[in-house]
């Protein structure tokens, strides 16, 4: 391979590192839209690196920075899901746990936990990578995809049973229900959630009302938060991130199990009583996700992700074919990206908790929640501020009725079945 063109793969992918810790600690700014915005500058930024190496090789480099940036912005997301309770698609049901470690002066142990979580999946998703891509690349791919509403049947099933076991009763299955229904609506309704700066997603408002605000709303009660204190060691080991593994390569090939729902499987079939443990499980899934969503596209040409979509319009055919140029380049762009994430991750953690303890929760708790209301309204638009209080008002069944947060991710689930089974 052209060293030249390893060296500027090398310098895109600490670009695109910088463009995922800005998305990661952003609220509201998801990597999919720094993804569609470099799609948008492919030409310009073609005539500015075709001096360095041949106009071939571009759309590769220009690969590498967005397959960076997603797997950087899948490590350090998890920072202001802990700090201050926004979440992002992908670590969601992470943020009650990460709270309560907060409340007790842990959240430097939640930042470590996810790290530590997302360097293992990513480091094992890199290795399986092409094992994978030849399994798939044959009859199995399509043999797999025809499983796709059993999985999700038995995602739902799953979810329910834990939820029963919990003693939940029949608030477990009205929960799981209304953010079906909620989500169904969300999807299908013709609304076009433009804001004043631009075309947003509608999965914003959506789980940022389901799993963020009520916990913000939940933990406001605080008469302060305490001094973090950063015991600088693993607090997890390895185990919880390999458990996270298989989950998030189910939810990096079949369509309706995402990272979310990934790590709500997780969660119900490897239970974790340990806060961190289940958050570096929850980091897992959505890092390997975000790696493997690459030996989709090569193989299948679909992505299951914005970036995963922007990568394969970019590089096109070169993506295509087992262990192409291509696509070993944009695993060793994923492997400079996993270690920067890492470093990335308890950095922003460190920052963050020097900052937190100096503000009381309901000030901060109020504060976020304004902020997330008017990133809403510029994101998504009247529409989305809808999606927000709709989502906030079942975002309350579980403290209200006594049911686990993971439950609400039926927003994801019962769509998708329903599409699937040409019932929506």
């Amino acid at each position: 391979m052209d060293p030249a063109l390893v060296g500027l793969c090398i310098v895109m992918s600490l670009a695109g590192a910088g463009l995922g810790l800005f998305s990661g600690l952003a609220p509201g700014i998801h990597v999919n839209t720094l993804a569609a915005m470099l799609l948008a500058f492919q030409v310009p930024m073609t005539g500015a690196l075709s001096g360095f190496i041949d106009q071939d090789d571009v759309p590769a480099a220009i690969c590498c920075c967005i397959m960076s940036a997603s797997v950087v912005h899948s490590f350090v997301d998890f920072v202001p899901s802990v700090f201050i309770g926004a979440p992002d698609g992908e670590d969601a049901v992470s943020v009650l746990p990460g709270h309560r470690l907060l409340l007790k002066g842990r959240g430097m142990e939640a930042v470590r936990a996810a790290a530590i979580g997302s360097l293992v999946g990513a480091s094992t998703a890199i290795l399986l990578a092409v094992p994978l891509q030849v399994v798939l690349s044959g009859d199995a791919g399509e043999i797999l995809d025809g499983f796709t509403p059993l999985v999700l049947i038995v995602a739902s099933f799953v979810l329910l049973a834990s939820e029963h076991a919990r003693g939940s009763g029949i608030w477990g299955p009205v929960a799981f229900g209304l953010s079906g229904m909620l989500g169904l609506m969300c999807m299908t309704v013709p609304a076009s959630f433009d804001g004043v700066l631009g075309e947003g997603s509608v999965m914003m408002p959506l789980l940022t009302g389901l799993f963020g605000i009520p916990v913000l709303l939940e933990s406001a009660g605080a008469a302060r938060i305490p001094e973090q204190v950063d015991r600088t060691r693993d607090p997890v080991g390895i185990l919880p991130g390999l458990k996270g593994v298989a989950m998030g390569a189910v939810a990096g090939w079949f369509s309706g199990i995402t990272s979310t729902v990934g790590a709500s499987m997780s969660a119900a079939i490897f239970p974790e009583r340990s806060p961190a443990r289940f958050i570096s499980c929850v980091a897992s899934v959505g890092t390997v996700t975000s790696v493997l969503d690459l030996v989709t596209l090569s193989v299948s040409g679909n992505g299951r992700s914005g970036t995963a979509l922007a990568i394969g319009e970019i590089a096109g055919d070169s993506l295509s074919g087992v262990m192409s140029g291509t696509f070993l380049l944009l695993l060793f762009s994923a492997s400079v990206a996993s270690a920067a994430g890492y470093w990335l991750t308890i950095a922003s953690g460190r920052m963050m908790s020097a900052v937190v303890s100096r503000v009381r929760p309901a000030k901060l708790g109020r504060a976020v929640i304004v902020v997330l209301t008017v990133l809403t309204l510029a994101l998504c638009g009247p529409e989305g501020l809808l999606v927000l209080f709709c989502a906030t008002v079942v975002g309350m069944v579980p403290s209200v009725c006594g049911t686990g947060r993971v439950i609400l991710c039926g927003c994801l689930i019962l769509p998708v079945l329903m599409f699937r089974l040409g019932l929506a």
